[in-house]
């Protein structure tokens, strides 16, 4: 045989073994990919914190990691400019939905809406206007506000017309953004006193307002301790919700660790369309890695309907 013959011929059986290896490194089984959800569940800074540490950038890649699509706030408000435009970077980039942070200055033992104080009125919009860019920073749409107090002086029917005014002139400043605050009725026992409790006081106050920027929060958690019937208040109310948020009850805790069906409420929620954001605004009900995968394993449960 000629040294080039064999040259080639060697080279040849080297390049197709090597293509064989190739190839079957392809067919070699790799980790299948975390499945996702068939809903948007959103989880929040800390959840997570014993996989994936401190730094909330971490714990949005290890939520994207486990399949989570949306991510919620309530503090985001208070964190450094730097800060939001980070988490704002990492939601963009791994596809995850920012839902609600808290917009406002809460006033738990006073009227602050309900009361028709003008002072505390114009704090309220201002809070309003600077959440607008939070909101740009972050890539959100909805903010949550809660009217606070009642004023047992009042009647509540002056009590109600002044939270729409002031939800009025806070849709107002919304709309042209396109954002949207929503309301989140609380329950007695939990925070007793307080003006919004049920779902149907806040789709009264929604349809009073009639703007796109004006709608509800319903907590699942927070309205099965307050009025129960869960699926016929989310069906009777269900043109003016744009938000969930989850927790069972009693506990405050994942799913499946109380009382609430969850599977078949969000089998509901689902079976009507719905494609927002269903914040996981509970604890975990174990500490550690264990609690957090606990957390993780109850949500791939419920979402198997």
């Amino acid at each position: 045989m000629k040294r080039r013959t064999f040259l080639h011929t060697g080279l040849a059986t080297t390049a197709g073994a090597l293509t064989g290896i190739n190839s079957l490194q392809g067919m070699t089984p790799q980790p299948a990919p975390t499945p996702g959800f068939k809903l948007k569940y959103a989880p929040h800074t800390g959840m997570f914190s014993a996989h994936a540490g401190e730094d909330p950038v971490d714990q949005l890649h290890f939520m994207a990691d486990e399949g989570f699509t949306a991510f919620e706030d309530n503090g985001m408000k208070d964190r450094d400019v730097d800060t939001q435009k980070r988490m704002g970077e990492a939601m963009a980039k791994r596809g995850i939905t920012m839902g609600v942070f808290v917009a406002h200055k809460i006033y738990w033992k006073e009227a602050n809406l309900a009361g028709g104080k003008a002072d505390l009125r114009d704090e309220f919009l201002q809070h309003i206007k600077d959440s607008v860019e939070v909101a740009k920073r972050v890539n959100a749409k909805w903010m949550t506000v809660v009217p606070g107090h009642l004023d047992l002086r009042l009647d509540m029917g002056y009590q109600t017309a002044n939270v729409v005014e002031a939800l009025r002139r806070a849709a107002d400043i919304l709309e042209p953004h396109g954002l949207a605050m929503v309301l989140e009725p609380l329950n007695f026992r939990d925070h007793p006193g307080l003006f919004l409790t049920k779902a149907a006081q806040a789709f009264e106050i929604c349809r009073a307002v009639d703007s796109p920027a004006c709608k509800i929060l319903f907590d699942i958690y927070h309205q099965q301790i307050q009025e129960g019937n869960l699926l016929p208040n989310i069906e009777a109310a269900w043109n003016e919700i744009a938000y969930f948020q989850i927790g069972d009850n009693p506990g405050r805790k994942e799913p499946t660790t109380g009382e609430i069906n969850y599977k078949n409420v969000f089998k509901y929620i689902h079976s009507r369309g719905f494609t927002g954001v269903l914040g996981m605004e509970h604890g975990n009900s174990k500490p550690g890695k264990d609690g957090e995968r606990a957390v993780i394993e109850a949500y791939r449960a419920v979402d198997a309907f």
